[in-house]
C-alpha cells in the first residue's frame, strides 16, 4: 500500500507540474521531444513488425469464419472492430511498457545509483519536475500515435489479405468497415491509449527513482516498470472495455 501510494503521489505531483510549468512557460518542451523522438525511434519499427502479422491473423481467422456463415463481405467489420477497439490500444500499450518503460526505468534508475538524483535535489532541483515532467508528456503523446499508426498498418494488411486471398470484393470491404467503425471506436481507442501511457511512464519513473544497489538495482527496476505496466495496462484496458461497451454499445451506422 505503502508502494501504491508513493506512485499516485508521483503521478499527481507530475501532473501538477506539467500543467503549472506550460502555464507559466517553464516547461521544457525540448526535453519532452527529444523523449518523444527516442520513444518513436525504438517502438516504430517493432509497431510495424507487429502490426503486419496481427494485421494477417486477423484476415486468416475472420476470413475463414465469415466464409462458412456466407458473409464474408462483413470481413472488414469484425476485423477493423477488433483492431480498434483492443488490437490498437494493447499492442501500444505492449510497445511502450516495454521499450519505453524500460529505457525510462534504465535511465532514472542509472541516475539514482549515481546519486545524481541526490545531487539534483541538494542544488535545489526537483527531480520529478525536471525529468518526470518531460517523459511524462512525451509518452502520453507517443501512446496514441503508436495506435493510429498499428490501426492503419494493420488494417491495410488485413484489407490486402481479405481481397487477393480469400477472394473478397475491396468495395464490401471498406463499406461494412465504415458501417460499423465510428468516430467513437477511434477516440476510445485514443483515450485507452492516452491512459496507458500515463500509467507505464508513471511506474517506470517511480521504479527508477527508487533503485539501488548498483547495476543489479537497475535491472531490478526495469523488470518490475516492464512487468507491472503492462500487467496494469491489461486491467485497466478490461475495465475501460466493460464501462464503454456499457455505454456505447456497438450499433450498425
Amino acid at each position: 500500500m505503502r508502494t501504491f501510494g508513493r506512485t499516485v503521489r508521483l503521478g499527481t505531483l507530475a501532473s501538477i507540474y506539467v500543467v503549472t510549468d506550460v502555464a507559466t512557460g517553464r516547461f521544457p518542451f525540448r526535453d519532452a521531444v527529444v523523449q518523444a523522438w527516442f520513444l518513436l525511434t525504438v517502438t516504430v519499427l517493432p509497431a510495424i513488425l507487429m502490426s503486419i502479422p496481427f494485421g494477417v491473423i486477423i484476415a486468416v481467422q475472420i476470413g475463414s469464419l465469415t466464409s462458412n456463415l456466407g458473409a464474408s463481405s462483413m470481413s472488414g467489420a469484425v476485423g477493423g472492430m477488433g483492431v480498434m477497439q483492443q488490437g490498437a490500444p494493447m499492442s501500444a500499450a505492449l510497445l511502450i511498457g516495454g521499450a519505453g518503460a524500460s529505457a525510462v526505468a534504465a535511465d532514472l534508475g542509472a541516475r539514482t545509483t549515481r546519486e545524481e538524483i541526490d545531487a539534483m535535489r541538494v542544488l535545489g532541483i526537483d527531480p520529478v519536475r525536471r525529468l518526470v515532467a518531460p517523459r511524462l508528456v512525451a509518452m502520453t503523446l507517443v501512446a496514441p500515435v503508436l495506435a493510429i499508426f498499428i490501426i492503419l498498418v494493420s488494417v491495410l494488411a488485413s484489407f490486402v489479405v481479405a481481397v487477393l486471398g480469400q477472394g473478397v470484393v475491396s468495395g464490401s470491404y471498406w463499406q461494412s468497415f465504415g458501417s460499423f467503425a465510428s468516430i467513437t471506436d477511434l477516440v476510445i481507442c485514443i483515450l485507452k491509449s492516452v491512459v496507458f501511457g500515463y500509467v507505464v511512464v508513471i511506474i517506470a519513473s517511480y521504479r527508477g527513482l527508487e533503485a539501488k544497489g548498483g547495476p543489479r538495482g537497475v535491472a531490478d527496476a526495469v523488470n518490475a516498470a516492464v512487468v507491472l505496466g503492462i500487467v496494469v495496462a491489461v486491467v485497466l484496458n478490461l475495465v475501460i472495455t466493460q464501462v464503454t461497451s456499457m455505454f456505447y454499445p456497438s450499433q450498425l451506422v
